[in-house]
């Protein structure tokens, strides 16, 4: 049932899966994803003040899979069948192993995510990123780098999947934008392949 489109995007490649899961699958998945990830509520420090995440986060993937970002070096919790079971399809539609992914979960309108790249060393050159969406319905927003003027947004839907391939992360930011409209809660994944990091 999987709808597939190629969104045309200068200077990046994005592939939009707006039904990659059925309704009755993402919500059995989203209750599962929910209930047994250990999330957790990170704490940085953004200009000398330390400040909560706006969102709850659990790192999963190999035993090697460390990630540093926003200058903490994750270590990654073990794979859960949940996990498991939306890998495997994020994988046949990127096209792409991963071993890793980023959970979030959006608890309501007031969490959210500012505007970034996911561009760290460990991600390699041109990064292919999978990101499934579970849940209320939530505004992803990109800009270019350098050329401001250029932007798009995408509403991302309930077992939708969003791959962000190419050069995307190199030349485009992207966000997740805060509202005060009641909104309920999300879970976000983001897949990707990591270099294993040195001991």
């Amino acid at each position: 049932m999987d709808q597939s489109d190629r969104i045309t995007l200068r200077d990046g490649e994005l592939g939009w899966h707006a039904a990659a899961f059925a309704p009755l699958e993402a919500a059995r998945l989203f209750a599962e994803l929910r209930e047994t990830l250990p999330w957790h509520q990170e704490q940085l420090v953004i200009f000398g003040r330390e400040r909560a995440v706006p969102r709850l986060v659990s790192w999963h993937g190999d035993p090697a899979a460390r990630y540093a970002y926003s200058g903490v070096l994750h270590e990654p919790a073990p794979w859960t069948p949940a996990l498991e079971c939306v890998r495997t399809r994020a994988q046949q539609l990127a096209k792409r192993t991963f071993n890793s992914v980023l959970a979030n979960l959006y608890r309501d309108g007031r969490d959210g995510m500012g505007w970034h790249s996911d561009d760290e060393p460990e991600l390699g050159q041109n990064p292919v990123i999978a990101s499934v969406s579970f849940g209320a319905t939530r505004r992803f927003r990109l800009r270019h780098r350098r050329e401001r003027s250029l932007t798009h947004a995408l509403e991302l839907t309930d077992g939708s999947v969003l791959v962000m391939a190419g050069a995307t992360q190199h030349h485009w930011q992207h966000s997740i934008t805060k509202t005060a409209r009641p909104v309920g809660p999300r879970i976000n994944l983001t897949f990707r392949q990591i270099a294993e990091t040195r001991t």
